[in-house]
């Protein structure tokens, strides 16, 4: 699942790279543009439909295979120990959160009250830990994967958890850009899995939308937050009425 994801996110880049379209991939493929949207959605090619979009992209498969495997050589984790220095610091998590998030060296003195200095020192703290490439002029290259993730159950994500659930979760959801989803059902182990796996397609386009805009400058975007969750759960009160 993991390399098909990375296939998918590599070939969107150099369509988009050559200035092409999902208009131009239901040409080349004579599918509708709905169709073709389904077909990077579901990240379900044959490969002869994958040799055709690779080539309308200006790459043959090898060549294709090949941009991938250079893109996988990025940092798609980090270690425990990295995790546990940026945690246990409040300006480095949010240097290095803002820096993964497309945030430049400008952007981050702009948004956030870090003197100059103290940015520079958080940002060299992240070159160090190979997060980063701290360039001339302060320019900041990114070293992670596109489908760069925090350890499940690691320090940073534990943090998150523990300061920041309640205070995400504070509000009516009521408002244009807020939405909450809560459905409750009965579904075979199978299912669920299914449905984890959906799951993964949602945030693969979500990180794939936060690359589309990326090119935007920042006071046209606001920071959002997605939060998916399925596990097999029932509320603990109701669990005094089962039968043991």
């Amino acid at each position: 699942m993991a390399q098909t994801a990375a296939l998918v996110q590599t070939l969107k880049k150099q369509l988009k790279a050559q200035g092409k379209t999902y208009i131009d991939v239901a040409a080349a493929l004579d599918l509708s543009e709905a169709s073709v949207k389904r077909l990077f959605s579901e990240q379900n090619f044959t490969l002869q439909r994958l040799e055709v979009i690779a080539e309308l992209a200006g790459l043959e498969l090898t060549g294709l295979f090949r941009l991938m495997a250079k893109e996988q050589q990025r940092l798609t984790r980090l270690t425990r120990e990295q995790e546990q220095e940026i945690a246990s610091d409040l300006e480095l998590l949010l240097v290095a959160v803002s820096v993964i998030n497309g945030f430049s060296y400008a952007d981050i003195v702009t948004h956030y009250e870090l003197d100059e200095h103290q940015c520079i020192r958080k940002l060299a703290q992240l070159d160090r830990l190979k997060i980063i490439e701290l360039q001339p002029n302060n320019r900041v290259k990114l070293l992670v994967d596109p489908n760069f993730s925090w350890l499940p159950n690691g320090p940073i994500q534990q943090f998150f958890q523990a300061k920041v659930e309640q205070d995400f979760f504070r509000s009516r959801f009521d408002k244009q850009h807020e939405k909450l989803i809560v459905l409750n059902g009965v579904l075979t182990p199978e299912a669920n899995l299914a449905m984890q796996k959906k799951m993964e397609r949602i945030a693969e386009e979500f990180n794939s939308q936060i690359r589309d805009d990326a090119p935007l400058p920042m006071e046209q975007k606001h920071g959002n937050t997605m939060v998916l969750a399925i596990r097999q759960w029932q509320y603990s009160l109701f669990k005094n009425y089962r039968k043991s």
